[in-house]
């Protein structure tokens, strides 16, 4: 058995992604908890983000993960190739002009920035760049309104940074509840996130002050000067390169086309997994775990076992956060169901009273035939973990009524569960 990658191993979400984000993500949470206790008994002037010194404690977690990875896989049987794998037949391919040949192959290449058109693209950074800045710029524009440009504009701002977002469309982050996506734009406003909505980036030059962003609303064109641009416009599947049509292998920017049991639908020695595999599953690290264990042990036992994707929860890491799991309240009504939403504003409530906050609600969607949790959706802080209880009872059918029976350590976020049902 073998592995094969042209990037240090380790993966997007420990190295280049997920991990690394919520380090620095630490250093915005810090400063922003200080401002909220602000008149409350904190003192938070002075107070702020030492930005070499969060890269380092970055670096830190990030550094030594490719090492321990091969050295686990080795330990294990495993033997692990550096390079660029190409397709060169249904069951061969070659990794630097070296031949390999196997009964099954399992395609997890992750997934790369989408292809954008305008002049001046090619001045754009991406999120693996952003996350090793040795100093951050004090005007940075994000290109798109999804989570890269979210998460990383909220940590800008709290190091000092002027972020802008350049969003095309009328509403961003378009799987979250739209109430509460309008919730967290008036909160990143208020710690500077600058949001331009059905705007367009035109092109970008490069000018003696940074770059010169020309940007289009309706029939206005304007230019916004900045220091830095980031690529925040989406991800598609990183296939282009792997040839898979030597293999046979049919696929668009989705993944590879698969059956519901990740096994090529054109090649059956060709299963994928994760943003390589075009399924039902979001675009998510622990997605792509489950399909890689389902993909593996149906490659090896020749199974057919199905990827559970029920109750698997979401989140936005701005702060505070915005999460889901379930339907959107639309999604859930075009489905038929009898909804009864039960909204609370939870910005007055004790868990956020004690840390200063204000700016927090929660909408739960409940079957009125069944009492069952059809979906929910949270925004506020800690509220990454409180949704987990509610993937939990999505996953395992539980009623509203069950899940309020539970009893939470109290004073806690979790003990505002039963009062959110």
């Amino acid at each position: 058995m073998a592995i094969v990658d042209a990037l240090p191993y380790g993966g997007t979400c420990a190295l280049r992604g997920c991990d690394p984000k919520k380090i620095l993500r630490r250093g915005a949470e810090i400063v922003d908890a200080a401002r909220l206790m602000e008149g409350k008994g904190i003192d938070p002037s002075g107070l702020k983000i030492n930005w070499s010194d969060l890269m380092a404690h970055k670096r830190g977690f990030t550094d030594p993960v490719p090492d321990k990875m091969e050295k686990g896989l080795t330990g294990n049987g495993v033997e692990t190739l550096h390079g660029a794998a190409r397709f060169t037949g249904t069951n061969t391919l070659e990794v630097d002009d070296q031949p390999y040949q196997s009964k099954r192959i399992l395609v997890a290449a992750g997934a790369i920035p989408r292809p954008v058109s305008f002049t001046g693209a090619d001045l754009m950074i991406d999120s693996t760049d952003f996350l090793n800045l040795e100093a951050l710029p004090k005007r940075i524009l994000f290109v798109g309104g999804g989570f890269v440009s979210f998460e990383f504009a909220h940590i800008a701002a709290r190091a000092g940074a002027e972020p802008i977002i350049i969003d095309r469309g009328a509403r961003p982050l378009n799987a979250f509840d739209p109430d509460l996506v309008e919730m967290l734009i008036a909160r990143s406003a208020a710690v500077g996130v600058d949001l331009q909505r059905e705007t367009e980036i035109v092109s970008i030059t490069a000018s003696e002050a940074g770059f010169a962003v020309e940007v289009k609303t309706g029939d206005q064109t304007t230019t916004i000067e900045t220091d830095l641009v980031v690529h925040g416009a989406g991800r598609i599947a990183a296939l282009a390169d792997l040839n898979l049509e030597a293999a046979g292998v049919s696929y668009g920017d989705k993944g590879i086309i698969v059956a519901p049991h990740l096994q090529s639908t054109t090649n059956d020695a060709v299963f994928a997994a994760g943003d390589s595999a075009d399924t039902k599953g979001m675009p998510l690290t622990p997605v792509a775990v489950i399909e890689g264990k389902v993909a593996a042990s149906n490659m090896l036992k020749e199974q057919k076992i199905v990827p559970d994707y029920s109750g698997i929860p979401t989140a936005v890491f701005t702060v505070p956060e915005l999460a889901r799991v379930g339907m959107l309240e639309v999604e859930a009504k075009e489905a038929g169901h009898d909804v009864d939403v039960r909204f609370t504003d939870t910005g007055g409530w004790y868990s956020n009273y004690r840390i200063g906050e204000t700016s927090a609600a929660a909408k739960v969607l409940v079957d009125k035939s069944d009492g069952k949790i059809l979906g929910a959706h949270l925004f506020g802080p800690e509220y990454g973990e409180l949704i987990n209880f509610f993937g939990l009872a999505i996953k395992m059918g539980l009623t509203a009524k069950q899940l309020k029976s539970m009893t939470a350590v109290y004073p806690s976020v979790g003990s505002d569960l039963g009062s959110l049902i």
